[in-house]
């Protein structure tokens, strides 16, 4: 049969051709074919790289989950067996399996920059040890951080594995550091050399005494002796040194529940499914991922930072990090005083120093004052009774920070959340009527520690913070700790603007020595707030959200946007009278309130107006309307109450204060950031040289605890000034609170020492309770219809109680401490570590 037709065009084509000619030609394709193949297979054979590619993961899958473990006489055969084959291409398979080691060499690059600032270290003196550095990964990551070839004098890798080894020289050598050394050896066995052995540049005598730094990259799980690893540490390491840990983990939070000195148990707990199945995976490489090993490390080192964090990118695999120190503080008299030190500046008590303490301990009135401990110091005792190391918070570089128990219901019920990402207290009347002065000793309400740093800005003698909300006290220890590393365009952009594209970084290398390790966790957890290009950032975030993102909801539906944005611009009051009535008609039209704002949940969950505080704004309404609480109509008179009230708010803000250039509280709720005309003192550049000088923040305690709770830990008669804010209006009338607070802040403060108190009722039914209890107090601020009380117009009254008498002492659970230095079963000087 004929394939092609001779009448065909192809079939013509074919006739008119020579047939010897179609040989030749079908020859001589086949031949440069078979020549361009050959040329073609030989030159990618000299390009082939079997460690970059697809073939680094088949390297990878192949070495970890398809090759058999060669039986060997140790662990460095075994290590050998599961490496060899993948050496080449471990840097690249790890990059993302491996999550967390440039945070934890940022976080222990931050540590020995301050040490640097500080004084405490010098640079090129340094010593680092990188045990089961592997590669050497590590080592030229810290580049990114510090200058490795001239801040360290001496690095040394050390690690099992002959062929990671070969690698990391590799590695050095083509770097040009001359500084590193690599050292195949049993990390338990590992020893500083001799100062005449190590670089000849050195010429200091700090190497005998120990590293200053040493760090651990997911190299503690895979060694099965961990416990003399661990234990070799504390020797390798100088007392001042430096500990960092990344690896994986799985654990419960039952297993760390009774411990104080884990530094937070932030994201720590992984749930059953989890802990079972991570453990089974990692146990086919011979990674081991029981709780035993973190609990070890933390066991033998105090806590500087400790973080949990997932690798969500491959199924949420946990790991830790791990900032650490010798957790020996006290075995020293210095470290004694330390102890003593923080205690007394805790409560406000004298510090009397070792030379003479039991000469002045006979004195009545010291030794009253001496049994005054801090919650701080007694969980010291006890740990160091136990041979555990002390509360996280004593480890840290600064220790404004009180240590508190972050697993205590009374803070977990605040759900990892604030309420307040900004103050609702005008500091300019707060400075009017207090007159703050270098040798006030003030006690206050944390809230979003705004107000704190207004006060700071006077130098007072001490400051005492407190918040029963962690979440608060974090949102302060953020903004002390930019102060303190950040310069003034930083601290805008993170407070001014509420977003930073690089906060995630700054919090890493500059903001972490000076933040608390449960402050670290925390905003480590959230470094969204500030980077999400979605919303606000920081001011739409906290309990008090739903109210300001549902009032701009609100003008976006209703197409007020641009007259908001002309109310914030205009530069007189009778421009923005003029503007008001538009959107006042909205915001405060009774439907509105009817149905949304005059319900409890919007103003609990909204506005953060507990129950009480909102029966105090509806018993002023009734008496104030001649009115009976036992109206059938009492459901409607409710939401009337609550709508007066914020009429009687805005109103008059709008009618006498300037939004565009000095009230910035309402200035930020409508912008979402404040303007560099209008913002807090505490956000302008006089106030950062302020604050960001040395000892700005020395008088600074910040206390995670109810009021009364810290106030009964402060030494009789120390305080001269209390802020209480509104937290009076939160107790229950039925109860004994009011009197006990107001008995406890007699005995606490000095004669003629002052409470400064807001309430949302024009004659709040606790100032007799204050009066009852030593105590004048003023009414030194009322709003009523149609006048403004301070820029934030919430309040309806502003009072002072001055302490005129002395009250007998209160009987309730004081805070006298069975604890005691003189002790010889609990002194520190007779405890071993």
């Amino acid at each position: 049969m004929d394939l092609v037709s001779s009448s065909s065009p192809v079939g013509s084509l074919l006739n008119s051709v020579d047939q010897q000619h179609v040989y030749i030609a079908g020859t001589a394709f086949l031949v440069f074919a078979l020549v361009a193949a050959v040329l073609l297979f030989s030159f990618r054979k000299q390009k082939i790289d079997y460690n970059s590619g697809i073939f680094t993961y088949l390297k990878f899958i192949y070495a970890s989950f398809l090759k058999p473990h060669e039986k060997g006489d140790g662990q460095q055969d075994a290590l050998e067996s599961f490496y060899k084959t993948q050496a080449g291409v471990y840097d690249a398979t790890r990059k993302r399996l491996l999550c967390g080691r440039e945070d934890m060499l940022g976080l222990v690059a931050a540590q020995l920059k301050h040490k640097v600032e500080s004084k405490a270290l010098r640079h090129g003196e340094a010593v680092w040890v990188d045990m089961g550095g592997g590669t050497g990964y590590n080592i030229e990551a810290m580049s990114s951080f510090l200058p490795v070839d001239s801040f360290f004098s001496h690095v040394y890798l050390v690690d099992l594995s002959p062929s990671l080894c070969d690698v990391a020289r590799q590695r050095f050598q083509r770097l040009g550091w001359k500084n590193v050394s690599v050292v195949c050896q049993d990390v338990r066995t590992f020893r500083l050399p001799e100062v005449e052995n190590v670089d000849p540049r050195t010429k200091i005598s700090t190497t005998t005494s120990g590293a200053d730094v040493a760090t651990m990259s997911y190299s503690l799980s895979m060694i099965p002796d961990y416990y003399s690893v661990v234990d070799s540490l504390t020797s390798l390491m100088k007392t001042s040194g430096i500990l960092g840990v990344c690896d994986f983990y799985v654990q419960s939070i039952v297993d760390v529940s009774s411990r104080n000195y884990i530094g937070g148990a932030f994201n720590r707990h992984v749930n059953w499914l989890g802990r079972l199945f991570w453990r089974a995976w990692f146990d086919l490489d011979r990674v081991s991922l029981e709780a035993a090993r973190r609990d070890y490390l933390e066991y033998r080192f105090g806590t500087v930072i400790s973080a949990s964090e997932r690798n969500y990118l491959l199924g949420g695999i946990p790991y830790y990090i791990f900032i650490g120190c010798q957790k020996d503080l006290v075995s020293s008299p210095a470290g004694n005083d330390a102890i003593e030190k923080l205690d007394a500046s805790f409560t406000e008590s004298p510090y009397l120093s070792p030379a003479n303490h039991r000469q002045e301990v006979e004195k009545a009135n010291e030794q009253s004052a001496r049994e005054i401990r801090s919650k701080a110091y007694e969980s010291a005792i006890i740990n160091l009774d136990s041979n555990l190391p002390l509360p996280s918070a004593f480890y840290q570089n600064h220790h404004y920070r009180i240590f508190y128990n972050d697993l205590l219901p009374k803070h977990t019920q605040f759900g990892n959340e604030y309420i307040y990402a900004f103050n609702w207290e005008d500091p300019r009347v707060d400075h009017r009527l207090l007159n703050i002065t270098r040798d006030d000793v003030i006690l206050a309400i944390t809230s979003a520690g705004d107000n704190i740093l207004d006060y700071l800005q006077n130098s007072p003698r001490r400051v005492h913070a407190v918040d029963l909300n962690p979440n608060q006290n974090h949102l302060l220890e953020l903004k002390v700790a930019s102060f303190i590393a950040l310069g003034h365009r930083d601290v805008w952009k993170i407070f001014g603007e509420g977003k930073h594209p690089e906060f995630r970084q700054l919090l890493v290398s500059k903001l972490s020595p000076h933040l608390s390790s449960q402050a670290f966790q925390y905003w480590l957890d959230h470094t969204h707030v500030f980077t999400s290009s979605y919303g606000k950032g920081l001011y739409e975030t906290g309990g008090s959200r739903h109210a300001i993102k549902m009032v701009r909801y609100i003008f976006k539906v209703f197409g007020l946007e641009s007259e908001v944005r002309k109310l914030c611009e205009a530069q007189t009051l009778p421009e923005q009278r003029a503007i008001w009535p538009r959107i006042r008609g909205v915001l405060m039209s009774r439907p509105l309130h009817w149905a949304v704002v005059g319900t409890e949940w919007f103003a609990w969950k909204a506005a953060g107006v507990p129950r009480n505080q909102r029966n105090m704004i509806i018993d002023d309404y009734y008496k104030r309307n001649g009115l009976n609480q036992n109206m059938e109509q009492s459901k409607d008179v409710s939401g009337k109450s609550i709508w007066e009230y914020v009429v009687d708010t805005l109103d008059p803000v709008v009618q006498d204060t300037m939004i565009s250039n000095d009230n910035y509280f309402y200035f930020l709720c409508l912008q979402g950031q404040f303007s560099r005309k209008c913002h807090p003192a505490y956000l302008s550049p006089r106030a950062h040289v302020k604050l960001s000088s040395p000892g700005a923040f020395d008088g600074l305690r910040i206390h995670t605890d109810e009021i009364n709770e810290v106030i009964k830990r402060i030494t009789p008669r120390s305080l001269t000034i209390a802020v209480v804010m509104d937290s009076m209006d939160w107790f229950d009338t039925d109860g004994v609170e009011a009197s006990s607070q107001a008995q406890t802040l007699n005995y606490a403060l000095k004669m003629g020492g002052r409470i400064l108190l807001r309430s949302a009722s024009i004659e709040p039914w606790y100032i007799k309770q204050f009066e009852e209890n030593g105590f004048s107090a003023r009414r030194v601020g009322a709003r009523f219809p149609g006048t403004c009380i301070d820029r934030v117009n919430m309040y309806a009254s502003t009072w002072i109680c001055t302490k005129t008498k002395e009250v007998e002492r209160p009987c309730t659970d004081r805070a006298i401490s069975s604890f005691s230095l003189d002790e010889k079963r609990s002194s520190v000087d007779h405890l071993e570590l």
